[in-house]
């Protein structure tokens, strides 16, 4: 028997969040594991649109085999004849270069310019174009950006890989739009912070332990423990870690 439908007045399901306007142009890729490599990095960084202007090889099937789990970027890659088509509903143009240019132009770090693409994909569409990989963008296809961004490189090793310089601006472009985390990832076995009372039972355990095995002999204790303390102070132990070292004084201390 199968289960009845959930009754209509039941609230629907959440549906994924909203990726931000912004599309990725890819101005003649020659590779494609470099197209696959800035899938990847697209969906790391919860982009979902990619343009592709005359690329040199492309078959979405080769590129879900090298960038898993990415079919909701590839089912919506566009493929265009001209940068001009790639770009004609976009209200603000972004360019990638890495190459110094004879003529001046609107260049900004990639950390400068990422609140000023959030604020305009709230107005309109916003395309991020990146080049060839061996000769990047055009001074042509640079006359159509608003702004440049220039990642700053080793002066020896200048040039970047097609998908690190996707992923660098996207990376910017993520944590403008505050979709990163705040908190950073917690392990498994942490039980929260060590409490005073923890921390110390923790210390008496170590001063104990280390008297047993004499290293006071030629020290005070206070001034040891007091340096002890200090040290153990930054690094905000959570009460796992603490009970660790506090084992560590009962050891010493009972050894015969």
């Amino acid at each position: 028997m199968s289960p009845e439908p959930p009754p209509s007045g039941d609230a629907p399901e959440e549906p994924r969040a909203r990726a931000p306007n912004i599309v990725v142009v890819l101005h003649e890729p020659r590779q494609l594991v470099n197209i696959a490599g800035v899938v990847r990095a697209m969906a790391n960084m919860g982009l979902a649109e990619l343009i592709l202007v005359n690329p040199a090889d492309y078959d979405p099937r080769r590129i879900t085999g090298i960038a898993h789990r990415t079919d909701h970027i590839l089912e919506g890659t566009r493929l265009a004849d001209s940068l001009d088509e790639a770009l004609q509903d976009a209200t603000f143009v972004v360019g990638a270069s890495a190459r110094p240019r004879t003529a001046q132009r609107n260049y900004r770090r990639p950390r400068e310019t990422a609140p000023a693409i959030v604020r305009h994909s709230r107005d309109g569409r916003v395309a991020l174009v990146f080049g060839r990989e061996d000769r990047g963008l055009s001074n042509q296809a640079l006359d159509r950006c608003h702004q440049v961004v220039v990642i700053p490189t080793a002066p020896e090793h200048p040039s970047l890989n097609l998908a690190q310089a996707v992923l660098l601006v996207s990376y910017e472009l993520f944590l403008a739009a505050g979709h990163a985390p705040e908190s950073l990832p917690v392990g498994k076995r942490s039980l929260g912070p060590a409490t005073a009372a923890e921390l110390e039972e923790m210390y008496r355990a170590l001063e104990a332990g280390l008297a047993r095995i004499d290293f006071f002999k030629a020290r005070k204790p206070e001034s040891v423990m007091r340096v002890v303390r200090t040290v153990i102070g930054r690094t905000g132990l959570d009460a796992h870690e603490a009970r660790l070292i506090r084992s560590i004084g009962y050891e010493m201390r009972n050894r015969g």
